[in-house]
C-alpha cells in the first residue's frame, strides 16, 4: 500500500471539489483528440469553477496521489492562457523534469537487468514503466517510475534473483518474508550505487490476494513483444495484456482504496487502441485468463473518469459493479479520500470480479485468508519503515514524488 504522507487529511479537511473537477477537465482534455482552445472551449479547464480560487497547492496534491501531473502539463499546454493558477505551472514543470531524471536512469537499470538475465538464460519480461509509457504515449516520461518492474515463471523465480545478485541487487530485508515471496509474488531487490539506490520489482505473480489473479502467467511471457532502446531490444508485455495488467492495477488500487487515474488512463490509452474486432479479441483473453470483470472494472473507471469511450468495451462494462453510482466510483478513483464516500465490502467487490461463481469466490477468498492469516505471523510493520523508494519528501505542502507501483 502506498505511503499516506498527510495529503490525504488535508484533501479530506479542504474538500477540494473544484480541484478534483479542475484534475478531470486536464485529464479529458487530454485524451481529446485534436482538442484546441479554438475548437472546443467547453472541455479547458477554467481557473475558478466557483467563486473560490482553484488551490494550486491542491490540484498538486490530487494529480501527484493519481501520478496524472504530466498529462496535466501537456493538457494545459493546450488550455486558453489563465486556465492555470499562478503557482502551478512551476510546480507541473519542476514534477516534469524529475520525472524525466527518475525514468532516464530506470531505463538505464532496465537495459543492465536485460543483459544480465539474457546471459542467464531467464525468461522474463518488464512490466509498466517507461517503456509501457512509451508505447501509450509516445514519451517515456509521463509518470515517474522509480523500480523497475519485471516478471518471470515461478520456476525461474529463484534463478532471476541470484542472476541480479550478480550485479550487486540484494533483496531487501522486508521482502524476504514468506508473505512477501508465497502470496505477493515479489521481492524488491535493491543496488546501492552511490547516492543513488536502484531498486528492481521482481515478480512471478501479478495481483495482490483478495482479487482475482490471471490464471496463466506464463502466457504474459509468450505473448511479449520487444521494444527497441538504444539500439536494445528489450522484452514488453503484449498490447492485449498491457489492458489487462492495467486493469489489474485499478482493482488493487480500489480494494486498498487508493487514488488510481493514472492507472485508468493506461485502460484508456490501451483500449482506445483497438478496433472492435480487437475488442473481441480482448474480452475473451480476458475471460481465459479469469479476469474478464476485472477488465471490465478497469474500463468502467475509464468512462466515469474520461467519459464513456463507446463501442462494446463499454456497452459491457456498464454492469460491473452497477450498484455504485457514477458519481460515487468516479470519486473512488480520483479520491478516495473524501469521508463522504460509501465504500463497497471487500468481500462484495470479489464476488463481483469472480464473476459471481461460488468456486472462484471461494478459491480466492480463501487464498486471502491464508495471506492474511501469514502476514500476521510473518510481518512485523511497527518495526519496519518505507524502503527508500516509498520515501516521499515533503516540500510547501505537497510531496515531490511517488513512484509508480
Amino acid at each position: 500500500m502506498a505511503v499516506r504522507d498527510g495529503s490525504y487529511e488535508r484533501l479530506r479537511a479542504a474538500g477540494c471539489a473544484d480541484e478534483v473537477a479542475f484534475v478531470q477537465a486536464c485529464l479529458r482534455l487530454f485524451f481529446a483528440p485534436g482538442a484546441n482552445a479554438a475548437e472546443d472551449r467547453a472541455d479547458m479547464p477554467a481557473r475558478t469553477i466557483s467563486a473560490t480560487p482553484i488551490s494550486a497547492a491542491h490540484v498538486a496534491d490530487i494529480a501527484r496521489l493519481n501520478k496524472v501531473a504530466v498529462f496535466l502539463l501537456k493538457a494545459l499546454a493546450r488550455a486558453p492562457a489563465g486556465a492555470m493558477p499562478p503557482d502551478l505551472p512551476g510546480w507541473l514543470d519542476g514534477y516534469r523534469r524529475r520525472t524525466m531524471s527518475m525514468n532516464a536512469a530506470c531505463i538505464g537499470d532496465s537495459m543492465a537487468i536485460d543483459r544480465v538475465l539474457r546471459d542467464s538464460r531467464v525468461d522474463f519480461v518488464f512490466l509498466k514503466g517507461p517503456l509501457q509509457q512509451h508505447l501509450l504515449y509516445g514519451d517515456y516520461f509521463m509518470k515517474p517510475s522509480g523500480d523497475a518492474d519485471i516478471l518471470v515463471s515461478p520456476a525461474s523465480f529463484a534463478k532471476a534473483r541470484e542472476a541480479l545478485r550478480t550485479i550487486g541487487y540484494e533483496v531487501a530485508g522486508k521482502s524476504r518474508s514468506v508473505w512477501w515471496v508465497r502470496f505477493l509474488g515479489e521481492q524488491h531487490m535493491v543496488r546501492e550505487d552511490g547516492a543513488r539506490a536502484s531498486t528492481v520489482d521482481l515478480h512471478h505473480r501479478l495481483q495482490q490476494p483478495g482479487s482475482p489473479s490471471p490464471r496463466d502467467i506464463d502466457g504474459f511471457l509468450r505473448r511479449k513483444r520487444e521494444v527497441e532502446v538504444a539500439g536494445a531490444a528489450l522484452p514488453i508485455i503484449s498490447a492485449a495484456d498491457t489492458l489487462l495488467l492495467s486493469s489489474i492495477s485499478v482493482a488493487k488500487a480500489f480494494f486498498n482504496r487508493e487514488p488510481c487515474a493514472g492507472y485508468v488512463c493506461d485502460v484508456r490509452a490501451s483500449a482506445s487502441r483497438l478496433s472492435e474486432a480487437e475488442q473481441r479479441m480482448v474480452l475473451d483473453h480476458a475471460a481465459g485468463q479469469g479476469l474478464a470483470d476485472t477488465l471490465l472494472l478497469g474500463l468502467r473507471a475509464a468512462d466515469v473518469l474520461l467519459g464513456a469511450g463507446g463501442g462494446l468495451l463499454s456497452d459491457r462494462a456498464a454492469r460491473i459493479l452497477a450498484r455504485i453510482d457514477s458519481a460515487d466510483l468516479f470519486h473512488m478513483v480520483i479520491a478516495p479520500w473524501l469521508a463522504s464516500l460509501r465504500w463497497p465490502q471487500r468481500r462484495h467487490v470479489l464476488w463481483e470480479l469472480c464473476g459471481r461463481e461460488p468456486v472462484r469466490y471461494l478459491a480466492e477468498a480463501g487464498w486471502a485468508a491464508s495471506a492474511d492469516l501469514s502476514r500476521r505471523i510473518f510481518e512485523r510493520p511497527a518495526t519496519v519503515g518505507p524502503a527508500r523508494g516509498e520515501m516521499i519528501k515533503i516540500v510547501g505542502g505537497a510531496a515531490n514524488h511517488a513512484s509508480e507501483r
